[in-house]
């Protein structure tokens, strides 16, 4: 268990780095959301490539018509994650927006649950010494980015509520056919796929980038090959929803890097959700 969370801490770790990268690019740089998008999940794809030599495993029964249809499931729930989330961020003040995508700790949280009724125990953990600490830490890093505007249920904030929830149904049912793949593998072919769609998509000018932005965005790219290697190479080995709330780690380092390299104001209720969730953590990993 603690070389479980030691493994999420370097995810928590890459997801802050590449979060904080990815917020100076989106908006000191202006960069449009379906070029960057493109781009970045270009960057994954060449990331990723010279890994398969090393990592490549693709068993027999990834080909069965059962799992095919299943990661293609997989790959049009992250298409449609990624269309909520852009439509979302077409609204002018972003973090109006920043409580609805955090959400998608809870909700992967609740499908796993939900999935362990269906599939069993056997990819789903039931254990409530880790689903109520988890349950807790993910509901107090909603409600400490709660605000009063926030109340405001229009269109933007709706859609990126759905554009959560479907990446987390993409995580969740990607644990179903995760034990034929390689971590590397199996995100290269998730992100290939994704990114042929956006090109046809979106026909983006990769050129636009200067030199400086695109070392940047390979380097992001890089965080999040690593970022969801450790996310799936957790949920097979330690469990969904305890590699959720080891993962959750993530905001203590992005609030401190978002202090430290954005100049961005941590409030009390940030703190002491931080406090909760390092509790939480530390509760699971000591009972």
């Amino acid at each position: 268990m603690v070389a479980g969370f030691l493994i999420s801490a370097v995810g928590a770790l890459v997801l802050a780095v590449g979060t904080i990268i990815q917020r100076i690019m989106l908006k000191k740089k202006k960069v449009g959301i379906k070029l960057y998008q493109t781009a970045e999940f270009a960057a994954m794809v060449l990331v990723s490539l010279p890994l398969l030599f090393f990592f490549w495993r693709l068993d027999a029964q990834a080909l069965e018509l059962r799992n095919i249809i299943i990661f293609i499931i997989v790959g049009i729930f992250s298409i449609i994650a990624n269309l909520f989330l852009y439509y979302s961020m077409k609204w002018e003040k972003v973090t109006h927006i920043e409580p609805a995508k955090l959400t998608e700790s809870l909700f992967v949280i609740i499908l796993a649950i939900i999935f362990s009724f269906i599939f069993g125990e056997g990819l789903y953990e039931r254990d409530l010494r880790v689903i109520i600490p988890a349950l807790i830490a993910s509901l107090a890093l909603i409600f400490s980015h709660i605000r009063k505007h926030h109340l405001d249920f229009n269109k933007y904030f709706i859609a990126a509520i759905l554009g959560s929830f479907f990446f987390a149904l993409e995580l969740v049912i990607s644990r179903l056919i995760l034990d034929f793949y390689s971590p590397i593998t199996f995100y290269f072919m998730r992100c290939a796929l994704i990114l042929a769609i956006s090109l046809i998509a979106f026909r983006p000018n990769l050129n636009t980038f200067n030199r400086r932005e695109k070392t940047s965005i390979l380097f992001v790219g890089l965080m999040w090959v690593i970022y969801r290697f450790v996310i799936y190479y957790g949920f097979v080995n330690s469990g969904v929803i305890f590699t959720t709330l080891m993962i959750m780690i993530s905001t203590v380092f992005i609030y401190f890097f978002a202090w430290k390299f954005l100049k961005e104001k941590i409030e009390w209720r940030n703190i002491v959700a931080a406090g909760i969730i390092v509790a939480s953590i530390v509760y699971v990993l000591l009972t």
